[in-house]
């Protein structure tokens, strides 16, 4: 075969992973039946590089197609199943698209999980058609293009690609500084994709025991003072896993420009009526809240702004920053990013935590050798307030 433009290279790379996974063969099992190596398999499907015409016929006759509907110029592909993280929305919304097993999972771009300095890519858009788990229709309402709809976490959704889909490790958690594993995992030969999805601990757990990410990040206190393991063996429902090391900071009171250097605890957030940014539940920051209020004899209630529910450690900090509440509770590099006051309250450690499901996948063990990797803890060594001792080490197997 000539070789074809990027673009059709991408369709056919999306053609042939489809109708393999369609018909249950793992790459290295089409490799065996075809004669060709797994590699050439690869990089077809990642749009790497065009088969050979020996090639393009060994693959198109052991899963039933002709070279032409196979490896021919062509539209998209159909849509594909995949697995919702969060409602993604109608036709039309833009998902992140990855593979996780032998299943697709989408993660819908919206909020935070849409941006960084800028519009992230999307991997697919969400296409009209019938759910596949709750039969429940994926279209838009009329008059309303984007509105109708949508696939409940853990349900199925349409999604029609918009590129080919590669591997693609995806981690949830709260700290900000996970997106620092994408560059690494990006040099790897071959490379692996990095997408993460914002939240808390206890949900990142939840999805973890799920099958719908391959890692939860948490910092969870536990009943006899440590961090992550009894959490994450109580959330993973009976789930094994291995618990690693990525990073370790301070968890406290972050402060706004203009409250008083009087006020240093949360006992003066609430004597001066100041009002707070909180935590979603399920966040350990939100936690230490609650403990720091018992312990003072304070109904956290009855501090205005406790019912408000930021996302994340740096969306705390930027709501105090921007004038929109005086106090929090945050992560210290946080605070010092957006160079706000920071009064500790608690030392905590970030684990991440890999299902025993997920531990032999390429994209796990993509993670376990960038975690090793000088560059990365250069990194976190970097950003003021965080500890890297612990990147990269064997916490606990349960």
């Amino acid at each position: 075969m000539t070789a074809g433009t990027g673009g059709d290279a991408a369709r056919a790379g999306i053609r042939l992973r489809l109708a393999r996974q369609a018909r249950g063969f793992s790459q290295l099992q089409l490799a065996g039946m075809a004669g060709v190596s797994r590699q050439a398999v690869s990089a077809v499907e990642a749009g790497h590089s065009d088969p050979s015409l020996r090639v393009a016929l060994a693959l198109a006759r052991v899963l039933g197609l002709t070279v032409e509907e196979l490896f021919g110029p062509g539209s998209l592909p159909p849509a594909v199943p995949a697995r919702a993280v969060a409602p993604v929305g109608a036709e039309g919304a833009r998902v992140t698209l990855a593979p996780i097993g032998e299943e697709f999972v989408a993660l819908p771009l919206t909020g935070d999980t849409a941006t960084g300095t800028g519009f992230r890519a999307a991997g697919g858009l969400v296409a009209a058609g019938e759910s596949v788990s709750a039969g429940k229709p994926v279209r838009p309402v009329a008059g309303s293009p984007r509105s109708g709809s949508a696939a409940a976490p853990g349900e199925h959704a349409m999604v029609q690609p918009l590129a080919p889909v590669r591997p693609t490790l995806v981690v949830a958690g709260c700290d900000p500084a996970l997106p620092l594993l994408e560059a690494p995992l990006a040099l790897l030969d071959p490379p692996i994709s990095f997408t993460w999805w914002p939240c808390s601990s206890e949900q990142a757990l939840r999805l973890a025991g799920a099958g719908l990410v391959h890692v939860a990040g948490a910092h969870l206190l536990g009943e006899g003072g440590h961090y992550n393991t009894g959490p994450a063996r109580e959330k993973l429902g009976g789930q094994g896993a291995e618990v690693v090391g990525f990073s370790a900071w301070h968890e406290g009171l972050v402060l706004g420009r203009g409250v008083a250097r009087g006020v240093d605890c949360l006992a003066g957030v609430a004597e001066q009526g100041l009002r707070l940014v909180n935590r979603e539940e399920g966040s350990e920051a939100r936690r230490v809240l609650d403990r720091e209020a018992g312990r003072l004899g304070l109904d956290p209630g009855s501090i205005p702004g406790y019912r408000t529910q930021a996302t994340g450690h740096l969306q705390v900090a930027s709501a105090i920053a921007a004038g929109l509440a005086d106090a929090g509770v945050g992560s210290e590099p946080a605070a010092l990013a957006f160079g706000l006051r920071f009064v500790p309250l608690a030392a905590e450690r970030f684990d991440l935590v890999i299902p025993s499901s997920q531990a032999g996948s390429r994209e796990v063990q993509a993670l376990l050798r960038v975690l090793a990797a000088p560059w990365l803890t250069s990194q976190l060594a970097s950003l003021p307030g965080y500890d890297p001792a612990s990147c990269g080490e064997h916490v606990a197997s349960f």
